[in-house]
């Protein structure tokens, strides 16, 4: 069996001695022409003027913003990208006209070679393009409204453009409920101090900060808000299958894009499961959602879903940048020796607070419900001592798993991280 992990995947040996069940995502039909379906789509928008009326009816357009996802995210943005820029040329846009930011959020800056795989052939054009950086004020702009708790700043290139587009991905989110939408802008385009604000230690601990979860979630209710009143004049979002190929489309308006991909997410990605499972293997579907531990912990998140209490999850994830770059504070916890409640307990009563403390405070939730080993290209001493388990094989954590569980434990592999969720049937 192969799992995704990586940008070639891991081959694994499954025992027929072993009781186990795997579950893969539904066969979606991948669109033919992408780059066509997301002209199409954004000549026939959802809720909005079409883009070229969008422009016509203004006063002047003399800069055009459009928001792209980081070298995290497996979305295919430089067919997005061509798409949107075509149409926008074809409108009379000029690329000196036009910024592609890319929505960093906290992660690092994309490098060299990740622009080119975002970005394609656009990184020949006269399109500029900038890494958003959270903590550079002066790069960003911050607002008031008395409506809004806490901090709000957001990029200055995006809120003094004449025009500004997201685009982006709809997918299950660990604590976002799901990705695209308003969350290009917040956490994507935010300050730090808006991010930090949004994922408060109070928002993430919600029961509503779960993957799925969206309308009573804290975060994504937050960061709708914020984006009113900014402002979004036209947002393109695909979904995507488990080889990161583009299934869906859809352009408009950004709440009626989002409920449309989210709507069709909802039935294609949940499957109910009548009980949990005793071992969970799970992975963050391969490169580049797979590039570190940090970003490892959302496949966690899928695992804890399925795996009953004081069950095992065996994480699949490539880690080829270690812990994480960037991520210090997230490092320096994983090696505090402290326990996972501690560190939690901490974090709920602002004892810590950090940035991206989000992760640390999800994966010590997940370590206090059940064992987490940890396959990847990482050694032993990387993942810290807070109670991440190594090994250097999913199939020798599977043994080490029969031992604490019994040789009739119940084994759940998911093969293609949140391209496919577990749900309890209650």
């Amino acid at each position: 069996m192969k799992l995704d992990y990586g940008k070639d995947g891991l081959e694994v040996t499954i025992s027929p001695n072993w009781n186990t069940t795997v579950l893969r995502p539904q066969k979606q039909e991948v669109i033919a022409n992408p780059i066509k379906a997301i002209r199409d789509a954004i000549n026939n928008p959802i809720e909005s003027s079409s883009l070229e009326t969008i422009i016509k009816t203004r006063t002047t357009v003399k800069s055009v913003c459009v928001v792209a996802s980081d070298q995290t995210r497996p979305v295919p943005t430089n067919l997005i990208l061509e798409g949107v820029i075509s149409e926008l040329i074809d409108c009379g846009i000029q690329e000196k006209q036009i910024i592609i930011l890319i929505a960093t959020g906290l992660h690092r800056a994309s490098r060299k070679e990740e622009r080119a795989r975002i970005l394609g052939n656009i990184v020949n054009s006269d399109v500029s393009v900038v890494n958003h950086i959270a903590t550079d004020h002066n790069s960003l702009v911050s607002l008031s409204n008395s409506k809004i708790n806490g901090p709000i700043s957001i990029n200055k290139l995006y809120t003094e453009s004449d025009l500004k587009i997201l685009t982006g991905y709809v997918e299950p989110h660990f604590f976002f409920g799901f990705s695209g939408g308003n969350k290009s802008l917040v956490p994507g385009i935010a300050g730090a101090e808006t991010i930090l604000a949004n994922h408060s230690a109070e928002n993430i601990a919600s029961p509503y900060a779960r993957f799925g979860s969206y309308k009573m979630n804290p975060l994504s209710v937050k960061s709708a808000k914020i984006a009113k009143m900014i402002g979004v004049d036209f947002t393109v979002n695909v979904c995507i299958n488990e080889s990161h190929e583009i299934t869906q489309v859809a352009a408009g308006n950004v709440n009626a894009v989002h409920k449309r991909l989210v709507d069709f997410q909802n039935t294609h990605v949940f499957k109910e499961i009548p009980k949990p499972y005793d071992i969970v293997i799970c992975g963050n579907g391969g490169y580049p959602l797979d590039l570190n531990l940090y970003q490892a912990v959302k496949s966690m998140a899928i695992g804890e879903i399925a795996v009953k209490q004081g069950g095992t999850i065996i994480s699949v994830n490539e880690c080829r940048e270690g812990v994480g770059l960037g991520q210090d504070k997230f490092k320096e916890l994983i090696f505090s020796g402290k326990t996972p409640k501690e560190i939690y307990n901490k974090i709920l009563r602002k004892e810590i607070v950090v940035p991206d403390q989000w992760e640390i405070q999800v994966l010590t939730r997940i370590l206090m419900k059940a064992e987490v080993y940890l396959v990847s290209n990482m050694r032993k001493e990387e993942i810290g001592n807070i109670g991440l388990r190594y090994a250097d094989t999913v199939e020798n954590a599977i043994e080490q798993s029969l031992v604490k569980h019994g040789k009739d434990a119940k084994i759940l592999v998911l093969p293609n991280g949140p391209q496919i969720l577990p749900v309890i049937n209650t």
